[in-house]
């Protein structure tokens, strides 16, 4: 068995990059191409306001040798996320890279202006949907409009400028998948191999693993007693925990807020249901008052007719049990 840091922490993983051997054996496991010589770019963390938008990122300048022998520059980005996380942030990422001007070599090497074709690669420490596989793959076909595969001139500068490929990993789907290379070498992130009461370091079984392999559990049992990665991991530590205590502060406050608002939507149901009381209680007064006032003009009519006919107006208010005052009002 073999003790290796985690590549789960960013100091780690970025530890583990920053060897080009090491960087070179993973590239081209996960491109299933050679990569010959590789590059780092720049890293940079992202989303580190919230504990679940954690995200690091690598570029790399990656020269690849095709089947053919010829060989090409392929710019790599690679993003890594252990939480799930918005879409928005990786698109917005790869759109300042599609933008970016570092990204298309210089005139004299590149008369027509074309960028570098891309590869986005994206390791995450979480399930998507209902895709199940370790690895996914995502290529793109240059098609006619029959569906049929268009040979002649592929690959295109100008389509691998604004199009590219995923390759998207899946670490919960990893555990005891073995059928080649790369399944191999990405056992180094399963977070099932966690040593107990101490997530910074993994044990992994060594025998799982072949020839050049070795190199990347070198690279991590090598993380695993540097002094500054084992600091840069505690502080990774205590920065997510501040996160988590804020997002636990924050989350406490939005029930209370929620609770509070539920309240107050009861409150508004309950006066509405009041309301809806008055309303019919007012309709109910409305109509008994109109069948009060056709009551009134049937009686109205009655007593003028009555008193067409000579009744006195005595017997009349006697006979309708109405004051002298009204009678005189129905008599005009």
């Amino acid at each position: 068995m073999a003790y290796i840091a985690n590549p789960i922490y960013d100091s780690v993983f970025k530890f583990m990059m920053d060897d080009e051997r090491v960087a070179k054996i993973l590239l081209s496991a996960l491109l299933k191409k050679n990569v010959v010589a590789v590059e780092m770019k720049q890293h940079e963390y992202a989303g580190l306001t919230k504990r679940n938008i954690s995200m690091f990122r690598l570029d790399f300048n990656a020269k690849v040798r095709n089947d053919d022998g010829s060989e090409n520059i392929v710019l790599i980005e690679l993003q890594k996320t252990w939480l799930v996380t918005e879409t928005l942030r990786f698109r917005q990422y790869l759109a300042s890279q599609y933008g970016d001007k570092r990204n298309v070599p210089s005139k004299d090497a590149n008369p027509g202006g074309f960028a570098y074709p891309m590869v986005s690669i994206y390791i995450l420490g979480h399930k998507l949907g209902d895709l199940e596989e370790p690895v996914v793959y995502v290529k793109r076909n240059y098609l006619d409009y029959d569906s049929n595969p268009i040979v002649n001139g592929v690959p295109d500068p100008f389509v691998e400028s604004l199009t590219h490929d995923s390759i998207i990993v899946q670490i919960p789907y990893l555990r005891g998948r073995l059928r080649n290379k790369l399944e191999r070498l990405l056992q180094v992130f399963d977070q099932e191999y966690c040593v107990k009461g101490n997530e910074h370091y993994l044990e992994v079984d060594e025998s799982l693993f072949k020839g050049d392999e070795f190199f990347v559990i070198n690279r991590l049992i090598m993380a695993g007693g540097s002094p500054e990665v084992k600091r840069a991991m505690e502080v990774e530590d205590e920065i997510l925990s501040e996160i988590e205590d804020r997002d636990t502060t924050i989350m406490m406050k939005e029930k209370e807020l929620e609770k509070k608002n539920q309240e107050i939507n009861e409150k508004n149901q309950e006066i509405n249901e009041k309301n809806q009381e008055i309303n019919e209680k007012n309709q109910e007064l409305n109509e008994k008052n109109q069948e009060l006032n056709e009551k009134m003009l049937v009686i109205k009519d009655m007593a003028k007719m009555l008193y067409e006919q000579g009744i006195p107006p005595e017997v009349i208010a006697e006979r309708f049990n109405l004051d002298s005052e009204l009678l005189k009002s129905f008599l005009k």
